[in-house]
């Protein structure tokens, strides 16, 4: 998948194409699935404000369909260290964005031997789904709510903090999700074909649907969105940041179903603090810009790990 050359901040993606042109026979190259220079998902995913918030957010979203959090929930081995669950999801998904095809073939088939174990039926009726209904991490359904939750996540976060997308460049990048989709198993069929299409099935989905938050789920889904363990130094100022970058890109109804305060003093914060980061963008070197975050992934579970050997209060799953 190509992009269409687009506007806007590719602070060094571009190297990778120049190169291309340059130097004969460099196609012959694993570049990955979305190639820098030319992929938008990697253009977005590549913010370090998108990668270190979209996974938060994305928690948010997905724990609005109880069929997808039963399914997770009750497939999640070590529910001592969801945090150390949480940062191979991490890794995955950047092994997968930014990685070569042989490397982001590996992860896949190590999801996919995963998913398979992923079924099941649930035992008591959750929203609208009676008991006895069954679910898999191959259910179309479950898996385009998966992938609109990612998209929709990265892409406000990006729109916010970064600069908006056209029209075009959101439809490209609603192409490359396509793709990420197709090589987590969903086929292209059971998504929506075009980027006006997806928004139209999503917002009707978040504003228009009757959403159902359990109470584990909604325990789950703040945990991971807003209380990532980190070293003391650091937390307080995290929790702060992540809390309005995360609370001030989703939409009211998500908030009020969360019971997430958005009054004058969370609305003028988060417009600094919008404001700010478009400025520092300017000013800013391109490794606190752009780039992996695994190095925080680690330190989030290297505190968890922490606090459980020390006997601290720390998440464990229900």
């Amino acid at each position: 998948m190509q992009a269409v050359p687009t506007r806007g901040d590719r602070d060094g993606d571009h190297n990778l194409a120049l190169e291309a042109r340059l130097t004969p026979g460099i196609q012959a190259r694993d570049v990955g699935y979305f190639p820098a220079g030319r992929s938008m998902l990697r253009r977005v995913h590549g913010e370090r404000v998108v990668g270190l918030h979209y996974g938060q957010r994305t928690a948010l979203l997905g724990a609005l369909d109880p069929l997808l959090y039963e399914g997770t929930q009750r497939h999640t081995r070590d529910k001592a260290r969801p945090w150390a669950r949480l940062r191979r999801t991490g890794r995955i998904m950047e092994t997968v964005f930014f990685g070569t095809r042989a490397e982001a073939d590996r992860e896949l088939a190590r999801v996919g031997r995963m998913h398979e174990h992923v079924r099941g039926a649930i035992d008591v009726p959750v929203g609208n789904h009676p008991a006895g209904t069954t679910y898999s991490a191959y259910d179309p359904a479950l898996a385009f709510r998966t992938l609109g939750s990612v998209a929709d996540s990265a892409q406000a976060i990006y729109e916010a903090f970064v600069a908006a997308l056209t029209a075009t460049e959101r439809e490209t990048l609603w192409r490359d999700y396509l793709l990420l989709g197709e090589l987590f198993g969903l086929a292209r069929d059971d998504a929506p074909a075009s980027y006006a299409e997806f928004r139209g099935v999503w917002d009707a989905w978040l504003e228009g649907d009757p959403l159902h938050l359990t109470d584990d789920a909604r325990e789950s889904a703040l945990q991971t969105a807003f209380d990532q363990p980190l070293p003391h130094g650091v937390s307080a100022l995290q929790r702060r940041i992540n809390y309005l970058v995360v609370a001030g890109t989703i939409s009211e109804r998500v908030r009020d179903i969360y019971d997430l305060p958005w009054g004058p003093t969370q609305r003028a914060a988060f417009g600094a603090l919008v404001r700010g980061a478009r400025t520092a963008r300017h000013v800013a070197p391109r490794v606190l810009r752009r780039g992996q975050n695994a190095i925080v992934f680690d330190l989030v579970a290297r505190t968890e790990q922490q606090r459980l050997e020390r006997s601290e209060r720390t998440w464990r799953m229900a």
